[in-house]
């Protein structure tokens, strides 16, 4: 069965790659963690084998009732972020998981819904949430103090002038409180001195601060992936793609560990000895990117980055108290 690429509103990235790294075949058991539009959940299925999908956005459901009736028998959907993944493997009543992917960050599906209020490019309600449940990104620059929004402004969009930003913030909401997306845009714009030549819009990364913050992405990645490692067979597959140096640096030091390759110390400040046997054995050394074709396809290819490995038989890592 061929992957019919029209039936998914955005292309997945690095699918080739991707692909490569996990080596589907028919009778293995793979999870898609991040299911999306089902890009990747496709051309896995049409490989043969069977996909366990994860996904905590409830949009999403419409393009996993095509891929269910596409190929019948060999897919399912899980609501849950992707941090549920062991959970969500057992209770499949699956004997062996053989491979897992992570495509990290928002979806141009999701940008394009201005509904969901994650675009400063479109007007919407101010929410930002990848799922239906918890608070919204109106509710952080309405109700968080200065040191707490500058802190995330400074630490998860690295914005320089994350304080500035902030005070522009509070400043603004006692006269009248952020629901809308563009509101909140021309404000953050006026705080940095509307940098409209710029490379990048001057609110891209206070948009994407508070994404990061509403949905907690960072704290999902390493909890998801240290689900994987749990429940990954030996011999099982791990593809991560990221598209921020944040995520990356993430998936680079977790990789770095679980195989065995961290950096020692020196004489002068030497490191304690770790006995663990390395949980995965890297695929390939460093981060594939998109090729120049794909990147001139596809924009969302140019700051994506693979790495990916294989679990090995020794048990999983256990988190540092």
């Amino acid at each position: 069965m061929t992957v019919h690429a029209e039936k998914a509103p955005h292309a997945p990235v690095l699918l080739a790659e991707v692909l490569e790294a996990l080596k589907p075949a028919p009778g293995q058991v793979v999870i898609d963690a991040t299911f999306g539009a089902g890009g990747y959940t496709r051309a896995i299925l049409a490989a043969g084998a069977r996909v366990i999908a994860l996904d905590r956005d409830p949009t999403v459901q419409p393009h996993a009732d095509a891929v269910a009736n596409d190929f019948p028998g060999q897919f399912r959907l899980v609501r849950t972020p992707f941090s549920g993944l062991a959970e969500a493997f057992a209770d499949s009543g699956e004997a062996r998981l053989d491979g897992a992917v992570f495509d990290i960050g928002v979806s141009s599906m999701q940008l394009d819904q201005a509904e969901r209020g994650f675009s400063f490019m479109r007007d919407g309600p101010l929410d930002m949430r990848m799922s239906d449940e918890g608070a919204t990104a109106a509710d952080i620059v309405n109700t968080w103090d200065h040191g707490p929004l500058a802190h995330i402004f400074k630490l998860y969009g690295e914005e320089r002038q994350s304080g500035q930003v902030a005070t522009a913030i509070l400043r603004r909401r006692v006269e009248q409180p952020f629901t809308r997306t563009l509101d909140l845009a021309e404000v953050v714009e006026k705080a940095l001195g509307g940098r409209r030549g710029a490379p990048i819009h001057p609110a891209t990364r206070v948009f994407q601060a508070l994404r990061i913050a509403v949905n907690d992405e960072l704290g999902e990645l390493e909890r998801g992936l240290a689900a994987a490692e749990a429940a990954l067979a030996p011999g099982g597959r791990l593809a991560v793609v990221t598209f921020h140096s944040l995520e990356d640096r993430i998936v680079k030091a977790f990789l770095t560990e679980r195989s065995g390759n961290a950096p020692g110390g020196s004489r002068h400040a030497p490191v304690a000895v770790d006995t663990r046997k390395p949980s995965f054995a890297l695929s390939f050394k460093g981060a594939r990117e998109a090729t120049d074709e794909e990147r001139a396809v596809n924009p969302r290819a140019r700051s994506a980055k693979l790495r990916a490995a294989i679990r090995t038989e020794a048990p999983a890592w256990r988190a540092a108290a």
